[in-house]
């Protein structure tokens, strides 16, 4: 029987994942049959979201949290070997995790400030990813790995710099991974989310002047919501894009495209 979207049994990592999209999509790879590890860097947070999604999908045994600051080398090689131990094999990793910007004028950026992006939103990805290749090319079945970059990779804005920046790093690095990794049968994407209600974005959406300014720029008419990224996890983490590679899926609304 062709069943392309199947993840039964299959372990995924979702960095993030006790929250915002990261949540999304964890709900909706367990609710195709996967297993999963979310990782977050808030304790409590981490562990109301295991609850959570333990709750939901009815079996806590296909639930796993762990504390990792994606941006420390050694927590997430500690926290990937823990993943594994807890999921068997990791057939999809997703790397999620991220920190939006302060709103600083180039002029007045501080080293500091730009610096604190670039850790998390690209180095946390490089040693996300890196660990899972290796994983994923000892085990030999081969794998998905996705990256959440954003419309600011190709969308400019003020005072959005640095944020931009780490993003389009984000998928640039997919795509030379996507060709080094193939003979591995690793696949890598990444997903460019527009304006999505989450912790990181409620001052923007729920600021009566942003909304008047964005909304209307939205084909939609509307924000995205963390379940609008449930599909796009299915599919990149199953067999129905086993020959999608190298790719940027933007879901916004239409934002890109007004």
């Amino acid at each position: 029987m062709y069943r392309p979207f199947d993840l039964q049994g299959r372990g995924a990592v979702i960095t993030g994942g006790n929250g915002g999209i990261g949540l999304g999509m964890a709900r909706a790879l367990l609710a195709a049959g996967a297993n999963v590890a979310i990782w977050g860097s808030n304790p409590d947070k981490t562990e109301r979201a295991r609850a959570t999604l333990a709750q939901e999908c009815g079996d806590a045994a296909r639930v796993h949290a762990f504390v990792c600051d994606v941006g420390d080398e050694a927590q997430v090689e500690r926290t990937f070997a823990a993943s594994v131990a807890a999921l068997g094999t990791v057939r999809a990793c997703f790397a999620n995790a991220g920190v939006s910007s302060k709103g600083s004028l180039l002029t007045e950026m501080t080293l500091e400030e730009f610096r604190r992006v670039q850790r998390v939103n690209v180095e946390g990805v490089f040693l996300t990813f890196r660990a899972a290749a290796r994983h994923m090319a000892q085990h030999g079945q081969g794998g998905s790995l996705v990256a959440t970059a954003s419309t600011a990779a190709i969308e400019g804005a003020a005072r959005n710099s640095h944020y931009g920046a780490s993003k389009g790093a984000v998928t640039s690095y997919v795509r030379a991974l996507a060709v080094e990794l193939a003979r591995h049968r690793i696949r890598v994407n990444s997903i460019l989310p527009g304006w999505i209600v989450t912790d990181m974005t409620e001052r923007s959406v729920q600021n009566p002047k942003f909304a008047d300014a964005v909304l209307p720029r939205i084909p939609a008419r509307r924000w995205g919501e963390i379940d609008d990224f449930g599909g796009i996890a299915v599919y990149l983490a199953s067999d129905a894009s086993a020959y999608a590679t190298g790719e940027q899926f933007v879901i916004d609304g239409g934002y890109t495209k007004f």
